[in-house]
């Protein structure tokens, strides 16, 4: 009996042990982040210097060992900031290494086809324990329904082009997750080759993104507008951000009382590479 209940003791030190191994601060990664992202447009948005990740191949991978060495169980006993933090932090960490297998000779990243060697549904890398492909963190994880509920996520996870909302210049981690996410907000609505509104046409024009993912603010999002309502729609996201989308304080009335008609932007799939 004695030996069964060490046994068991032993177990458990090693499980703790194990979940506080992982760095849940992601140094490494914020490092190669800090080095290698260029923020241009006044912070709006960033360029990426593949050819020093390049150089900095080696530490990535060891990031990306790290990432790959956690288990399920582990994963499920982080909280849900933790967990959603690894998974950003994958999805963006991975979208660099799939771009360093053929840079410098890549212009986008859809290169590698959209039927074959699609970069969003190979599955290049191990997860949890399991084959993953960047569409499994981001589709059937972070988006899967019941989940997270936080669409804010699309302004966080990178897919190495010009049209999609920038790569941060640090890690996301769980201590300060909200914020980050609330930034990264602020930051893609405020760029207005994405998002703005067209007084001539009284219509607000925004990225592809809203259009792709409409499902993600109607779907039990947690957001609340600036009354402390609960937001259903992309109609009372945007007007949240109103000040954000255009200048003129009719213009955002025309926003907030939901007035002008939406139109999608075309999605620019350039390699987000700061030697362009």
């Amino acid at each position: 009996m004695k030996r069964l209940l060490l046994t068991l003791l032993l177990s458990a030190l090693s499980l703790t042990g194990a979940a506080e191994s992982f760095d849940h601060d992601h140094k490494a990664w914020s490092t190669l982040l800090k080095r290698h992202v260029v923020l241009i447009d006044g912070g709006k948005a960033s360029q990426v210097r593949y050819a020093g990740f390049a150089q900095d191949r080696n530490a990535l991978k060891t990031y990306l060992g790290a990432l790959s060495g956690v288990t399920q169980s582990e994963f499920n006993g982080w909280t849900r900031p933790q967990q959603m933090a690894f998974l950003i932090n994958a999805y963006n960490a991975y979208a660099v290494e799939k771009i360093l297998t053929r840079y410098p000779d890549i212009q986008s990243i859809w290169d590698f086809g959209k039927i074959f060697g699609n970069p969003f549904k190979d599955k290049f890398f191990t997860l949890l324990g399991r084959e993953f492909s960047l569409d499994r963190i981001e589709h059937d994880t972070l988006r899967k329904p019941g989940a997270y509920s936080e669409p804010r996520v699309h302004f966080a996870v990178n897919c190495a082009s010009v049209g999609c909302p920038m790569l941060r210049e640090e890690a996301y981690v769980a201590e300060r997750l909200e914020p980050q996410l609330e930034e990264q907000t602020l930051r893609f609505l405020s760029d207005r080759s994405r998002n703005r509104y067209n007084p001539q046409a009284n219509a607000l024009e925004v990225s592809a993104i809203f259009k792709w993912f409409s499902e993600d603010w109607t779907s039990g999002y947690r957001g609340f507008d600036g009354n402390g309502i609960a937001m259903q729609s992309r109609e009372q996201f945007f007007a949240k951000y109103a000040s954000l989308l255009a200048d003129q304080q009719a213009e955002r009335n025309a926003i907030t009382a939901r007035k002008a008609s939406l139109r999608f932007l075309d999605y620019d799939w350039a390699l987000n590479d700061a030697k362009r």
